[in-house]
């Protein structure tokens, strides 16, 4: 008979055509179950742990079609996603959408009104010039720049409820979520499970990391800081959350150097160049993944002293900032939840 279950468990994982399976016995009697998958242009995974193994894993499976259906609502590289048709018909007309991507342009809006400009979702015109993160990347003239600044600007993003349709007023403007998106996805991700009666979960979208409950001993979940000078080694410090999200965003993600110096993908929609501050990377700790990420992306940009004083204006949102001279700023919230684990990093 044990055979025979070794075997059942084998052929699950097997018939997952877009995730990897793994199960390990954790102690209280707890199973975890651990499924990934390339969605929305990143490795996702997801930490699932109950009693029930076979529940665990039906419940990532729900989630894992949650967050694909998202993807293909929303991604660019999609050819016939809603946001690519709001693009194809910019300055035409009208396209009518689905109650996901109205709620996510609509809370895109929503942060671009927060972070006065800094924050756009359509900062697609230059985000196509730059090309970062791609096999090609380039610096841009000035004159191609300053075309593309032209056709950035959240406000010519009209949304019509009664209809659910979005218009973009000129053409050539290009709606990019890829800002926000995967935050939806991550809190989409969550509701699932928490419906198929999950009480402790680990979601991570390529860092948009979110959690269910507490752990299944009953702490708090210990998310790591990458340290941005040494993103694929060495941890900055932890975070101490539950029932949350951890959100980060630097300039060590998603680059290209040219001539000694480097070039991310965290545009800024006044300038058209790369943000360039003394923020080196920024986590957000809240509730909902979907504000967070947003935030993080404009408390990067906003710097220390006006992104840190956004954070604390807003409840419920805390934040880690990391300066290029490796210092640690952190919100007056935070208190003992965060913790250095590296000595070439003090607060500030």
């Amino acid at each position: 008979m044990e055979k025979k279950v070794r075997v059942f468990t084998v052929l699950i994982c097997l018939l997952l055509l877009t995730t990897g399976c793994r199960r390990e016995q954790t102690a209280a009697g707890y199973k975890e179950v651990e499924k990934t998958g390339f969605l929305m242009g990143t490795l996702v995974t997801l930490k699932v742990f109950d009693r029930d193994a076979d529940k665990s894993s039906r419940a990532a499976d729900k989630a894992f079609a949650r967050i694909r259906e998202i993807e293909s609502l929303m991604s660019l590289n999609i050819e016939d996603s809603q946001v690519n048709n709001i693009n194809e018909w910019a300055g035409i007309r009208p396209v009518e959408v689905s109650h996901d991507t109205l709620k996510v342009v609509e809370k895109g809006i929503y942060y671009g009104q927060l972070s006065e400009g800094l924050f756009d979702i359509t900062v697609g015109p230059l985000a196509r010039l730059w090309r970062i993160g791609t096999e090609n990347p380039q610096i841009p003239g000035s004159t191609r720049i300053n075309n593309a600044l032209g056709l950035v600007d959240y406000r010519d993003v009209e949304i019509n409820q009664e209809t659910k349709e979005i218009f973009l007023k000129r053409p050539g403007m290009v709606i990019d979520l890829g800002g926000i998106a995967k935050g939806y996805a991550a809190d989409e991700a969550k509701k699932v499970l928490m419906a198929e009666g999950i009480e402790h979960a680990i979601i991570n979208l390529g860092g948009n990391v979110l959690t269910v409950g507490p752990k299944h001993d009953g702490g708090p979940w210990n998310i790591g800081i990458k340290d941005p000078y040494n993103p694929n080694g060495s941890l900055l410090g932890f975070v101490r959350i539950q029932d949350k999200t951890v959100v980060t965003s630097g300039d060590y993600e998603r680059y290209f150097e040219k001539d000694g110096k480097r070039y991310h993908h965290i545009l800024n929609p006044y300038t058209g160049f790369p943000g360039n501050n003394e923020i080196k990377g920024v986590t957000l700790i809240a509730h909902s993944s979907f504000d967070a990420d947003a935030l993080s992306t404009t408390v990067f940009l906003l710097g220390v002293e006006k992104g840190m004083q956004l954070v604390e204006s807003l409840d419920g949102i805390e934040a880690v900032a990391i300066t290029r001279d490796r210092q640690v700023v952190i919100s007056s919230g935070m208190g003992d939840a965060f913790s250095i684990s590296n000595n070439n990093y003090k607060m500030r």
